[in-house]
């Protein structure tokens, strides 16, 4: 990963990102829900840091890594949207969707590493939601366990930050996918959700909300969820998206006013310069 843009997608960043890869009516809204926990009272699990490690993820409280230093870039004008542009609503501004246009292009692994990231500022909070409910699997790359989540709170089950786990690393909460459904495009688009998600920044002035959500041209929720929040983060991997399923995958977004591209899975040559090794260098 190596490249993000900070403004509005349009013709020409698409092709700026081409040419750096090789050849290339609602339902009702849910029953009202009691009053959620407090913070203090929701359960706390570890992240399994070495499975973190293993796949070649940033670690909390590990060394700064060329990794790290990248996504502290691609964060930058992502926490700066979120603080305030204008034309962007403060609260939806808080809310990023992290999406590919195809499965297998590293949207999970950078949903995680940004939540990641993120959550080791000093002023906020970061909430990591597993939307992809067809292949959820944020659980599963943090090492936790699964249980109710979105899925839930939208058919009505459980109130939504009932649903939330707090992790051992500071600032930094999951909400997972929750019990498949056949319905979970249709709940998405409902009053009740638009309500839900919105509730979800409105609720903590300090949390930023990060949906990793399905692949654009693979399941539909994608489309919806671009529709609540006020930030996405295209993936496009650079030896493998198609000019044309990035075209397609930002039309189907296009819900969303704010798009940037990060270029994934991005070549070094092993003399060239790269970030981290002005760290590694410290104290020589």
């Amino acid at each position: 990963m190596n490249e993000h843009t900070p403004k509005r997608l349009t013709g020409s960043l698409i092709q700026r990102a081409i040419a750096m890869m090789p050849g290339l009516p609602t339902e009702e809204a849910p029953a009202r829900q009691p009053a959620a926990p407090p913070a203090q009272d929701r359960p706390m699990v570890p992240i399994d840091r070495a499975r973190l490690a293993a796949a070649g993820m940033l670690v909390p409280g590990g060394p700064i890594t060329p990794l790290a230093e990248e996504f502290r870039m691609v964060k930058r004008q992502l926490l700066l949207t979120a603080r305030g542009v204008a034309g962007v609503d403060a609260d939806r501004a808080r809310m990023i969707l992290v999406c590919s246009a195809q499965p297998d292009e590293g949207k999970t692994f950078c949903a995680i590493n940004l939540a990641l990231s993120m959550a080791a500022e000093k002023d906020v909070e970061i909430l990591l939601v597993d939307a992809d409910f067809a292949k959820p699997d944020v659980s599963k790359r943090l090492g936790m366990g699964e249980g109710p989540g979105l899925l839930d709170a939208l058919d009505g089950r459980v109130d939504v930050e009932a649903c939330i786990v707090d992790t051992d690393v500071p600032q930094l909460a999951i909400l997972p996918a929750g019990t498949r459904s056949v319905s979970d495009t249709e709940l998405l688009a409902s009053d009740g959700a638009r309500a839900m998600l919105d509730r979800l920044a409105a609720a903590n002035p300090r949390r930023i909300v990060i949906f990793d959500s399905p692949p654009a041209l693979a399941a539909s929720p994608a489309s919806v969820l671009a529709l609540h929040v006020g930030q996405t983060m295209m993936v496009v991997r650079a030896d493998r998206t198609s000019e044309e399923d990035l075209r397609a995958a930002v039309a189907a977004l296009d819900g969303c006013e704010h798009i940037q591209l990060v270029l994934n899975a991005v070549s070094f040559q092993p003399s060239g310069r790269r970030f981290g090794s002005y760290y590694a260098q410290a104290g020589r």
